[in-house]
Formats: C-alpha cells, structure tokens, sequence
C-alpha cells in the first residue's frame, strides 16, 4: 500500500467520514508511569495481569473472555470488575500517539473496543457522548447505557434524550469511567453478542447514522470469533468496502475473514498511519 493512500485514510479519519475502530494494538506503545510495564491490552497480556503475573492453562490462554468466565466461577464477577477497574483507572499510564493524534483530530465517531480511559481522556475538554456496552442486566431490553460530558461531567441519559450532534465515543467493552461498566467474560459476550445481533446493543440514532459508513480498524487482529463477531454486528448497514484493517502480516485466515466481509487489507503499522498522518498536517 502506498504512502499516499494512507495518507488518504489518515485524512479522511480526520474529516469524518471513515470511522476509526481502534483495538488493542493502538496500546502497544503505552507503559507504566512508574514501573514501566507495557499495559495489559492485548489477549495473552490481560489474562497474565488477571492472573497475577502467571499464564493459566493452555484451553483459558486462548481467549481472555473464556479465563475471564473461569475467574468469575472461582471467584465471583466482582473480581473481573476490579480487575479492570485497578487496572485501567487505578494505575498512571503513558500516552499513546495514536490517541494523541486523534486529541488533535477529534472524529466525529470513534469505536474502541479496548476498556481503558485514553479515548476518553483525548475528548475530556470537548462535550461528547459515550456510549458502553452492558450484559446479563435486567429491568431493561437495551445493552447500552449513554452518558453525555459537558465538558466537566457525565450525565447519565436515555437514548431519545441525547445531544445527537456531538462526538460518538463508543466503548462496547465497557471502561472504568463514569462508573465501571464491561462486557469481558464468555457469559457477557454471549448476552451482548445476541442483543447486538437483535438490534437492541446499539441506539437507534447510532443505527441510523451508520448507514453506508466505512471504518478504518487500527491495532486490530482478526484471527478471533469473538472479536469479529462484535465488528460484524457493530458495523452492519455499512458500505462497500466495509472499509480498511492495518495488519502488517496478515495471515491466510484473516485474508479469508477480510475478503468475506468486505475489508481491504492494508501491510502497514500504526506508525505507518502517523507517519502519513504527520505528513499530511505539514502539507
């Protein structure tokens, strides 16, 4: 791929009309204030920080929602929580330069399927709304709750009632802030996968606009089920292409997934999009 057509993806990111999906890659370059551990963020990475340093058995190292499920049976799902809580809001981290780059640019709707505050922390002097996943929750046929920021605070609101003209910060995994909210064990995904593919996971007006969208993913992998399961329902109605993935060595089953869904495969890094990005706000 060309440095000029990520030049262009890069562009229209900053313009609005390509969508960011952003996954656990656009953390790699986030560490510890302090001790200067890398952030768990990834897979492998945030089973070994649940489970206090040390990989589990082979069959719960595959996916982290299926250690997170055997966590939660052992010791309730309060531990999950707390968990991602301490690790995500209890814990000083670096800035990665993804989220710097998008502080600067401001897309009108962003999609990160990470847990931490970083997207967050980028919009916190611009009013948005954020928009987090729930599951296995009852007196409500929704999978969502919709805070709107004000520029010093969120305000819990229901979908009908929201400030429709702002930023979209959508954080389907949930994340620490205003309070915790996540989607991470198998028994979560499971409820939350079916209320997206139902309709009922996502608010009407974000349905509507998604219309005919295209999404740029960034730091996205899409060898898992799971994962790719959560895009497909996320971004349907959308155009063709789907849009673009940044994967610098694909392997054959993502070729496979990619050319199905309608994504085009684009053999460049993170690093390379902000190298474009940089070149195109020195033109």
């Amino acid at each position: 791929m060309s440095e000029v057509t990520l030049t262009e993806l890069a562009a229209r990111v900053a313009k609005g009309d390509l969508v960011p999906y952003l996954g656990p890659g656009v953390l790699a370059d986030v560490t510890d204030v302090e001790k200067g551990d890398p952030i768990p963020a990834d897979s492998d990475s945030l089973i070994i920080a649940m489970n206090n340093g040390r990989p589990m058995a082979p069959k719960l190292m595959y996916e982290f929602p299926r250690a997170a499920m055997n966590i939660e049976l052992k010791r309730g799902r309060n531990a999950i929580n707390r968990f991602l809580t301490d690790t995500y809001s209890k814990r000083q981290w670096t800035r990665s330069a993804l989220h710097d780059w998008l502080k600067e640019v401001k897309p009108a709707y962003t999609i990160d399927i990470n847990r931490d505050l970083q997207l967050q922390e980028s919009y916190s002097d611009t009013p948005h709304l954020l928009i987090r996943g729930i599951a296995r929750i009852g007196g409500t046929e929704f999978r969502f709750h919709i805070h709107q920021y004000d520029g010093e605070k969120y305000t819990q609101v229901e979908w009908d009632e929201a400030d429709t003209s702002l930023p979209i910060l959508f954080k389907p995994m949930g994340s620490p802030v205003p309070e915790p909210l996540y989607i991470a064990s198998d028994a979560d995904y499971v409820d939350y996968i079916t209320e997206l593919m139902g309709g009922f996971g996502i608010p009407k007006f974000v349905k509507e606009k998604r219309v005919g969208m295209q999404y740029l993913l960034i730091g996205m992998r899409l060898n898992r089920d799971t994962e790719r399961m959560v895009f497909s329902d996320i971004t349907y109605a959308a155009a063709e292409p789907r849009g673009w993935v940044l994967i610098e060595e694909p392997t054959a089953k993502e070729e496979r997934y990619c050319a199905k869904i309608g994504l085009e495969i684009v053999r460049a890094s993170t690093t390379d999009l902000l190298a474009a990005a940089g070149m195109m706000a020195e033109a």
